[in-house]
């Protein structure tokens, strides 16, 4: 579905990535993870278009659309979702309302149309019922569950996620991820997850490509990450071991 061949991006005298090639396959769920600053954000604001590559092409079934003409971008991006870290939500919007905007912005489809997708959607999320309250009046998970009713409501045939665990317990974290699944299998897409946690890209995706001070310098099932023997691999599953133990153990002192 998606193709990146030789992707660089530079900002002012600094590549933040350099020569990635990457196929993103048609239905799978594919986690991208890597440390803070490795390029990982970069890399999903050229996949959706917001920036565009410093140099080679991204291709999306048979478009290259790393160098497409904003006009042209916007007619694809009817095909994409995106579930925001932080929701995203318009707040001064019903939640039915922001499940709808993508809805009303960009088709042509009647209101009780629009009103039944919302609800269909939001049910397909785990949350009925919830149309007139607003976010303000919501918990972070059910934020991130709204967003991604947004994100689906448009029938996209691939979805962002950038870091959908970010702010969230691991109780919910499990929740989220268990959605992300579910919405894969029910609607057939394909799912590109940015993350930083491991576990919930072990549980998720078909795929792990890591990202290591701006280069792809992994890409396997997720299965068989955790066994790859190069030693930036490695360290940085040491960093996030050290990371959950310091935790652990300053939570047991408190």
């Amino acid at each position: 579905m998606i193709r990146l061949k030789d992707v660089g991006k530079q900002f002012d005298e600094q590549w933040a990535l350099r020569h990635v090639n990457l196929d993103i396959r048609d239905g799978e769920t594919l986690a991208i993870i890597g440390g803070s600053g490795s390029g990982k954000s970069t890399l999903l604001r050229l996949l959706i278009g917001l920036i565009k590559p410093t140099e080679g092409e991204i291709w999306m079934d048979d478009q290259e659309i790393g160098h497409m003409p904003e006009h042209e971008l916007k007619k694809i991006r009817l095909h994409m979702g995106m579930v925001f870290q932080y929701s995203a939500l318009f707040d001064s919007m019903t939640v039915g309302d922001n499940v709808a905007f993508g809805l009303r912005e960009h088709t042509k489809k009647k209101e009780d149309e629009i009103q039944r997708i919302v609800r269909e959607k939001l049910s397909l999320v785990g949350l009925e019922g919830v149309e007139a309250m607003m976010p303000g009046e919501l918990s972070g998970g059910m934020k991130k569950r709204v967003s991604l009713a947004r994100a689906i409501a448009i029938e996209p045939s691939i979805i962002f996620y950038d870091e959908p665990s970010s702010g969230l317990d691991p109780i919910m974290t499990e929740k989220i991820d268990e959605l992300i699944i579910h919405t894969q299998r029910e609607l057939h897409v394909t799912s590109v997850v940015v993350t930083h946690d491991m576990a919930s890209a072990c549980r998720i995706s078909d795929r792990i490509a890591m990202i290591y001070e701006g280069e792809l310098i992994a890409v396997d099932t997720a299965d068989r990450f955790q066994e790859l023997q190069d030693p930036r691999v490695q360290a940085f599953f040491h960093t996030l071991r050290t990371t959950k133990e310091s935790k652990e153990n300053g939570e047991a002192s408190a």
